[in-house]
């Protein structure tokens, strides 16, 4: 009974992950000066069973989320009354793609990540994907990228790894997507589906690792894409990795070629010991939300059950 149990807690904060990018939130980061208008955006409201889309809030001195208001998608009227303490200062807009979410004065109180969320049925709720407000004078500035290219460290495993780095950017969030292009010249496609992304977010960098199971018989180029406010960043197309260990190096020498081949900016080679620790510190911190993200759901269900009964 335990173990369905369990299986049943997986599916559920399987199917809150899948959920939790339904709705489309193009904006990464916004950054404003106090006293500036802001506005956000929410897409995909089509598949939305009922003509209102909720806003809630989300400041990083707290780990919950808020709500804060509802706007009609067909009018744009909006309906408070959740004891948001900020609630006067939002409203709605229209633009060109609907309704959104505004303030029409920012102020520092305003800094957290936004959301919107609609019911696409009566026990599924979706939401976006969040934009975080930065309420700020420092200038946006967009990130320094790095590629690091791996060399061979496990003969019999056969894999390679490759790690793009993003840092002194403003605001310090970003998202980083790769790109292959095979030795023919053809045009740049997502990575071959033998490879693997993680993602480690650091308050000063952000770091992706492309993890490439070399099955295929052709070779690519490898480079990544850096998406921040104030643009989007190319990293160096690295030039091809081999789809198979070099031949020219017996196996009790391959140790001695496990460090990265640096970018130009970079003096410290980074080991692939150090590679496998992140995977692991990313591991443990998407396990971390997804038990944070059961618990969140639970709660709501319970909220939600209990309510029913009272009525």
């Amino acid at each position: 009974m335990l173990s369905l149990r369990a299986a049943a807690l997986c599916c559920l904060c399987s199917a809150m992950v899948t959920m939790a990018e339904e709705l489309i939130q193009n904006d990464l980061t916004l950054t404003r000066v106090a006293g500036e208008s802001v506005s956000f955006s929410c897409g995909g409201t089509d598949q939305c069973s009922t003509a209102v889309v909720d806003w809630y809030q989300k400041k990083d001195t707290r780990d919950s989320f808020r709500m804060l208001l509802s706007i009609s998608t067909k009018n744009g009227a909006v309906t408070k009354g959740y004891n948001h303490p900020e609630e006067e200062d939002f409203s709605a807009v229209k633009k060109q793609d609907g309704w959104e979410l505004e303030i029409k004065k920012v102020k520092d109180i305003h800094s957290a990540t936004y959301y919107c969320c609609c019911s696409k049925s009566s026990h599924n709720r979706i939401f976006g994907s969040g934009a975080k407000l930065y309420v700020t004078a420092t200038p946006v500035a967009k990130p320094s990228v790095t590629v690091y290219q791996a060399a061979s460290s496990d003969h019999l495993e056969e894999k390679r790894s490759l790690l793009c780095v993003a840092s002194q950017m403003v605001p310090p969030v970003v998202k980083i997507t790769w790109k292959s292009q095979k030795q023919d010249g053809s045009p740049l496609a997502a990575p071959p589906g033998d490879t693997e992304q993680l993602d480690i977010i650091e308050s000063d960098y952000t770091a992706s690792i492309l993890l490439i199971h070399q099955q295929d018989e052709n070779s690519h180029t490898y480079g990544c894409s850096v998406t921040h406010e104030g643009g989007t960043v190319e990293g160096q197309i690295e030039e091809g990795v081999s789809q198979s260990p070099p031949k020219e190096l017996p196996p009790d020498t391959l140790s001695t070629n496990q460090t990265l081949t640096e970018g130009p900016s970079s003096e410290h080679p980074v080991s692939q010991k150090q590679v496998k620790l992140l995977c692991l510190v990313y591991t443990v911190l998407i396990t971390k939300s997804l038990v944070y993200c059961c618990g969140v759901s639970l709660l709501r269900l319970i909220r939600r059950s209990r309510k029913h009964a009272a009525d």
